[in-house]
């Protein structure tokens, strides 16, 4: 399990591109901080081998070190609709909290996933 760090670049103006690259199985991203960028959209890539599946997370608490212990967050479908990926997709994220961050829950010695929040503000 290792920590992987986010690397955000401004790709216009008001959005955000935050990506976490070759994530294995027990890795979990660096928190993305930007909450005053509510619109977030989420892209998950790459190759995820045997069982892979990364959940993205999300937390109010000021304790970024234990990403593992986050709350799920969920897709715009609502409630109970976990932003859990195990194959190639892309979801918009419902919730809004002030720290989000990828963890890979799931894989095996092949997982090696890309993960991609687009964060921009909604006005």
């Amino acid at each position: 399990m290792a920590e992987v760090l986010g690397r955000s670049d401004w790709i216009g103006k008001g959005v955000l591109q935050t990506t976490w690259p070759n994530m294995a199985n027990g890795d979990f991203g660096t928190p993305l901080d930007a909450p005053w960028l509510p619109d977030k959209t989420v892209t998950v890539r790459e190759t995820f081998g045997v069982g892979g599946s990364v959940t993205i997370k999300g937390t109010d608490r000021n304790d970024p070190a234990a990403v593992t212990l986050w709350d799920p967050l969920n897709d715009t479908r609502g409630e109970g609709n976990a932003m859990t990926f195990t194959s190639r997709d892309t979801k918009t994220l419902l919730e809004n909290p002030g720290k989000i961050a990828p963890h890979v829950t799931a894989g095996d010695g092949t997982t090696s996933i890309t993960v991609v929040i687009v964060s921009q503000s909604i006005s």
